[in-house]
């Protein structure tokens, strides 16, 4: 059984998987949808979790840099109720400000040309989240 973490934009939906020990968070896949519109995934989103037996998600909520809840994090909180009520299975929350800033800049630090950071970092966002999750979950703290 696996977790897997989510980074919900407005067009993509980054996808990171853990191991079975539920310790390493790898990328994964990114989903692309039409603008807002990201009921188009949930078939696809739903293949990926039947297939690697994922037994809970964790999804990024893009707070404020003030702990305050904007629009981007009330349609996060509306795709949380989505997937786990399609799904059936628990979807947690994870504080993810500033993730997709720090998955940037270790793509920037790898020295990947602009193109080639557009294409990952939405998985690498959702990694972050993940292993974020993942380190909590076993009492470590980041």
């Amino acid at each position: 059984m696996r977790y897997i973490g989510l980074d919900l934009g407005t067009k993509t939906l980054g996808i990171s998987i853990s191991d079975e020990t539920k310790t390493i968070a790898s990328p994964f896949t990114t989903l692309r949808f039409s603008e807002n519109n990201n009921d188009e995934i949930l078939e696809e989103l739903k293949k990926i979790i039947e297939e690697f037996k994922v037994e809970k998600i964790v999804l990024g909520l893009p707070k404020n840099m003030n702990n305050t809840i904007g629009d981007r994090a009330l349609a996060t909180i509306e795709f949380q109720k989505k997937i786990s009520d399609f799904l059936n299975i628990e979807v947690e929350l994870q504080d993810e400000r500033l993730s997709t800033v720090s998955a940037h800049n270790y793509l920037l630090e790898a020295d990947l040309s602009r193109k080639k950071r557009k294409k990952v970092v939405d998985k690498m966002a959702a990694n972050i989240i993940l292993q974020t999750y993942l380190d909590k979950e076993k009492g470590m703290k980041k």
